[in-house]
């Protein structure tokens, strides 16, 4: 090839390039501005008017603020089951939802949806599960528990059950659910049954009616001092997420981006923080511990169903 040639030849390649570029950035825009509405999901079963009320600031604020010209307009659908909202984000009627962790797994597992931030709900960025005793059981350590019952709070609660459930099955302990607190429980293995709430779990373990308990360090805050006295703490899991931020899994890329840099800005904002408070007194959104694929693994440990056990 003759120089001329090949100097134009260089020169058509870097224009086609940065005319590619330009096209690209242009339809990044035009789909960041095309986004006219922004729609926040929410699993609930009950009445749904005033669970829209109650997040409805928080969607419009962020809706607001994800065009320059404001144009977005928020949104707030309520899903009365996980695999219902799993169908909306799927059906795009739904860009991102807030959930604890153990809904968030269920909706994200089959891709649904993609994990986006962490969310300090009650003022808590993560909980961890105690495993307590009464002091008056004369059981001291974790292996004492074997062939005795222990009490969780209900088979969808993370901090009443999972993790404690993946705490002791890493300890090596085998655990299994019984029918009742009268049921028989060899010495190989760790009896559990579910008692509904963390108050029901305090007073089986304090009136040795069954051997432990487990519940978060945020319901072990709300036990009265007299209770308290009385416990003996066995164990603590690893902490987990209080509340999680996922967003649809097609969400254009820049939409989403614009969207994590208004929730992640939201606690420095006045107006903001007012509508931050309302919402469960939520301190603020900060990014996942690790990452999103180090929190995606954890969901993924802490609930995929195990075998025998």
């Amino acid at each position: 090839m003759k120089e001329p040639s090949r100097r134009v030849a260089i020169a058509l390649s870097v224009a086609s390039l940065l005319l590619t570029m330009g096209l690209k950035a242009e339809a990044q825009a035009k789909q960041t501005a095309s986004t006219k509405t922004l729609t926040l999901g929410v699993v609930f079963q009950d009445p749904r008017q005033p669970l829209e009320e109650h997040f409805r600031p928080l969607v419009e604020y962020a809706a607001r603020k994800l065009t320059p010209m404001g144009e977005t307009k928020g949104m707030v659908v309520v899903a009365p089951t996980p695999g219902q909202m799993m169908k909306l984000l799927e059906e795009k009627r739904v860009d991102f939802y807030m959930e604890s962790p153990y809904p968030t797994y269920l909706i994200n597992r089959l891709g649904a949806a993609k994990l986006l931030l962490r969310r300090w709900k009650g003022g808590m960025a993560e909980y961890r599960s105690l495993i307590f005793t009464s002091k008056e059981s004369g059981i001291a350590r974790l292996e004492d528990l074997r062939g005795k019952i222990i009490a969780f709070e209900d088979p969808g609660s993370t901090s009443g059950y999972f993790l404690p459930k993946l705490f002791l099955l890493k300890k090596g302990f085998s655990v299994v659910e019984k029918p009742s607190i009268g049921a028989n429980v060899s010495d190989r293995e760790i009896g559990y049954i579910f008692a509904d709430t963390y108050k029901n779990i305090a007073s089986l373990v304090l009136q040795n009616k069954v051997a432990a308990g487990a519940f978060s360090n945020d319901d072990y805050a709300s036990v009265d001092d007299t209770s308290k006295a009385s416990i003996s703490i066995l164990g603590e899991s690893e902490p987990m997420p209080r509340h999680l931020v996922s967003v649809r899994k097609d969400l254009p890329d820049p939409v989403a981006k614009r969207l994590k840099e208004v929730l992640l800005g939201m606690h420095q904002d006045e107006e903001a923080q007012k509508i931050l408070r309302q919402i469960d007194n939520t301190t603020k959104f900060d990014p996942l511990p690790g990452g999103e694929e180090t929190v995606r693994r954890k969901l993924v440990e802490l609930y995929r169903p195990r075998r025998g056990k």
